[in-house]
């Protein structure tokens, strides 16, 4: 039997299968994807193989739903997916999910601030594997007017590499037409940091999914986990946004240290007129990336984040 996984937490993986009915499913013996150390070795999006066992009551299905028990005995071949260092063992990653046309990011500039290098992380990683990204910026009700002057150089400057920037409010409903026509059709992962109104977004594109929500903190500006486990939701038209816990950092996984400036487009174009092939941008005669940095034509926020995955020795260096 055939199906996609639509939810992980961690223990056990609910599919659905191809006919419709829904299964939680354990994973057979001792399961490990091939030439990756993983964490989770099924992730959410992941075509997979299962075998049904015997119905199992009480399952985890939800509002009283039973739904029956399976084992997983195979993944189909990923198209893609999204990744990043396990928060607790280094050596290890932690695949967020699979199989997805767009990664959403969802930022904010405050209540609370994310890092220009959280965003460049996060890029970085998707540029690996070739996820187109667009950055979600929420909570613009609760912008003044020098917040909105600085709204506009972080979107015009990531826009002008390329990458898609909305402006929303998940408390009003601004924006949200504008994101569901840009999602529709699309199987999308959503993620973003604690406390930037992921979960208050997702309850306004799928009402059903009914996720927790929290306040932020009021001593650090910060947010609570509230969601606990990765899920897939179906948007109407035929879209899916796979929802995610919120993550205080973003740590590259499985990068060298010749290969980061790939992922930085503009480095990477710049990078081409280097004298040395080899250069790493931070001291070389000749270097075309250290002179457009000089003239202002790469941004020092992104310079700064490309420097810190090459010295992505300290496992909190990325918080």
């Amino acid at each position: 039997m055939k199906g996609l996984v639509i939810r992980n937490t961690g223990s056990w993986y609910t599919v659905q299968a191809d006919d419709g009915q829904l299964l939680d499913c354990k994973v057979k013996g001792n399961f490990r994807l091939k030439g990756i150390r993983s964490t989770n070795p099924v992730a959410v999006g992941d075509r997979v193989s299962v075998i049904p066992q015997a119905d199992q009551a009480g399952g985890h299905g939800g509002e009283g739903a039973v739904n029956r028990a399976g084992l997983i005995t195979d993944i189909e071949e990923r198209r893609n997916y999204v990744i990043r260092k396990a928060s607790n063992l280094s050596k290890q990653s932690h695949i967020i999910a699979s199989n997805v046309d767009m990664a959403l990011l969802v930022v904010t500039l405050a209540h609370p601030a994310t890092s220009t290098i959280f965003i460049d992380r996060f890029l970085a990683s998707t540029e690996a594997y070739r996820v187109p990204v667009t950055l979600l910026f929420n909570k613009v009700d609760l912008l003044d007017a020098d917040d909105v002057r600085l709204l506009d150089a972080v979107c015009s400057l990531y826009e002008s590499l390329g990458y898609p920037c909305l402006r929303l409010s998940a408390h009003t409903g601004e924006g949200i037409d504008r994101l569901l026509q840009h999602i529709s059709g699309k199987t999308c992962l959503l993620s973003g940091n604690s406390g930037v109104g992921k979960s208050t977004l997702l309850n306004r594109l799928v009402p059903e999914a009914k996720a927790r929500t929290a306040e932020l903190s009021a001593a650090h500006d910060t947010g609570q986990h509230t969601t606990t486990f990765s899920q897939l939701y179906w948007v109407g038209d035929g879209g899916a946004l796979i929802d995610t816990p919120g993550i205080k950092g973003f740590g590259t996984f499985d990068m060298e240290r010749s290969e980061v400036s790939h992922y930085f487009r503009e480095i990477f174009e710049t990078g081409r007129n280097c004298r040395y092939g080899d250069c790493t941008h931070t001291h070389e005669p000749g270097c075309a990336v250290l002179a457009a940095l000089d003239e202002h034509r790469i941004a020092t926020s992104r310079y700064q984040s490309y420097l810190s995955i090459l010295d992505d020795k300290d496992a909190d260096r990325y918080r």
